[in-house]
């Protein structure tokens, strides 16, 4: 999922997808009906987009599901689709961020079991040092400044002993919870997508997966440290509104998205800018 400062949210176009039983139909033939309607997916256009449109290409016919995707550029739109029924589900986010929605809004929109697809992990890169333990005392280290980034830049850093943090700052720690900083390194935050550009004016820079893949940067080749996808939190996934896990389309979606096809898919295409988390 891409965080970025400044949301703007999308206008839906009016009426709602609708799906149950009809006026006449029996309960056998509307359940029937139902797995054979079409799936409707909203989701963010890279890699989300991307990777959704190569299932529905090469492998959703195959498995019998009539897959659709909407694309949104904005994070709030795509949950309250899912939550008002004008979508079916959705492919954008990670969990603190879900969990943060639904607190704010009132939503009960849930990851569907299974549904872990993809990691876009930050990553430290530095144009002045090979490695971190080359940074200097007073070393300048930029961060994206959205709560979300930030707090997983942060963690990047501890997680590579350069910093410590407050046990309670949890998903929403910021410099101010830095409770031991040994090499004194002062923190610059920035836009998340302005990150790359400064690499030049800093020592170091805590840069997302996509923009680092926009600015030709790989996780895999040019971080100095990355995230690791194994139990990540920020792992996106596919989400529902409660209750609607086990739609049996959803459950073949699920099936597709975790595929040995999906995952050669993101690693050929993506270079670990993205990387599979299943």
């Amino acid at each position: 999922m891409r965080n970025t400062a400044k949301i703007t949210t999308a206008v839906l176009a009016a009426g709602a997808l609708t799906f149950g039983l009809s006026a006449c139909g029996s309960g056998s033939d509307s359940a029937k009906a139902d797995a054979d309607a079409t799936l409707t997916v909203a989701a963010s256009p890279t890699p989300h987009g991307e990777i959704l449109t190569y299932v529905k290409d090469n492998l959703a016919k195959k498995a019998g599901l009539k897959l659709e995707v909407k694309e949104f550029t904005d994070y709030v739109t795509p949950n309250t689709a899912v939550q008002q029924g004008q979508v079916d589900a959705n492919y954008f986010q990670h969990k603190p961020y879900l969990d943060d929605f639904n607190k704010k809004n009132g939503t009960d929109i849930v990851p569907v079991p299974g549904g872990t697809v993809h990691l876009e992990p930050l990553g430290v890169y530095s144009q002045s040092v090979k490695k971190l333990a080359d940074l200097k005392k007073g070393a300048s280290v930029a961060l994206p400044n959205d709560t979300t980034n930030e707090a997983r830049a942060l963690k990047l850093l501890e997680a590579n002993g350069l910093i410590k943090l407050k046990t309670s700052a949890g998903y929403a720690a910021t410099p101010k919870d830095v409770t031991s900083n040994p090499k004194n390194l002062s923190f610059k935050e920035l836009e998340a997508a302005q990150l790359p550009r400064s690499l030049g004016d800093v020592d170091a820079a805590v840069i997302n997966g996509n923009y680092a893949l926009e600015a030709e940067l790989s996780p895999a080749k040019d971080a100095l440290a990355a995230e690791s996808a194994t139990n990540n939190p920020y792992a996106n996934f596919l989400a529902v509104k409660k209750g609607n896990e086990n739609d049996p389309r959803v459950e073949k979606l699920v099936k597709l998205l975790t595929s040995p096809e999906v995952r050669k898919f993101i690693e050929d295409k993506y270079q670990g800018a993205v990387v599979p988390a299943f």
